[in-house]
């Protein structure tokens, strides 16, 4: 371990990521599995980013979010995944003190994007279905800005909150973390210094993230299930519902996932729990979005079959 002398204290300078296991069979299945689940994470997310750019048809507010969603599930996934396909490979995956605080902070900071986008996805879906005629006005690429303003400059704050708290800890013991990644629940269980100001202040920065933007998402949806069922057309009512399948399918993915990870108590899950619950809210959730939104959406469907069609004939 590698340490440097502080005081009376041993400050640790780097940490070992203990990972998923220790079965070396284990290791290389996994290995292989994550490898392919990032592979298609990434090339899906920018064929999703691609597509959007390229095809004018789909230059409206719900797909400039869609974009920004997936650049931030690559940004995301890319925080966590690499590291960990090192870990497979390795016998002692190490990782420095200010390389687990860029982690923990761009880990923070993309899971945080990605909860201001899905409420401002929300958003947009209740413009455009309770207010159709006014859309245009209240999602304006103004408006879209703003949001986008808003999302990051919150991410940065509450990434800042995370990486400061983390630089506020001192480690002096063991520095084994008992995770695939540095993530801070286990980092802060290593340290030895007073953890009760850091533990509040990351909590209170997340939580109020969450709540906030959950309650947008609450609010949006019940004005849309209000506004679907005066709807007298059968036809209008499955319109509408089907506009918002792919949204509501990634919300509850990724706030069910997050729950369980930052809002239950710890007491209630182990540890393994704990870091299977991250791997798929980390790894998995950015492979599927771009599938959900795909597959459920007859517009990028479309648009991607006159792209495929142009480059075939052209």
């Amino acid at each position: 371990m590698d340490t440097l002398v502080d005081g009376n204290h041993t400050a640790v300078t780097e940490f070992i990521l203990l990972g998923l296991t220790q079965d070396p069979t284990v290791r290389v299945t996994l290995f292989m599995v994550i490898l392919c689940i990032y592979l298609v994470t990434i090339s899906g997310n920018l064929s999703t980013i691609i597509l959007i750019r390229i095809s004018p048809q789909l230059h409206r507010p719900m797909y400039f979010f869609l974009s920004h969603l997936a650049f931030t599930d690559i940004g995301f996934s890319s925080s966590v995944t690499p590291n960990m396909l090192v870990n497979f490979l390795v016998e002692r995956n190490k990782i420095s003190y200010l390389g687990c605080a860029i982690q923990l902070g761009s880990g923070a900071f993309f899971g945080t994007v990605e909860c201001f986008l899905l409420a401002a996805m929300a958003y947009d879906r209740f413009a455009a279905i309770c207010n159709p005629l006014l859309s245009s006005t209240k999602m304006s690429m103004h408006v879209c800005d703003q949001f986008f303003s808003v999302a990051y400059v919150g991410s940065f704050l509450n990434a800042s909150s995370f990486t400061i708290s983390f630089f506020s800890l001192f480690f002096c013991g063991p520095n084994q973390v008992n995770h695939f990644s540095c993530d801070f629940a286990p980092l802060v269980e290593l340290s030895c210094s007073d953890v009760s100001i850091p533990a509040v202040v990351t909590s209170f920065s997340a939580g109020s993230i969450i709540v906030i933007t959950v309650f947008i998402i609450a609010i949006s949806y019940t004005y849309i299930l209000i506004t679907v069922m005066k709807m007298r057309s059968t036809e209008g009512r499955h319109k509408a519902f089907s506009t918002c399948t792919s949204h509501l399918t990634a919300v509850t993915l990724y706030y069910g996932t997050t729950t369980f990870i930052y809002v239950m108590p710890k007491s209630s899950y182990s540890t393994d729990q704990n870091k299977v619950l991250s791997l798929f809210y980390t790894v998995a959730i950015p492979m599927l979005n771009p599938l959900i939104y795909t597959l459920r959406n007859n517009e990028i469907k479309g648009a991607l079959k006159r792209q495929l069609g142009r480059k075939i004939f052209s």
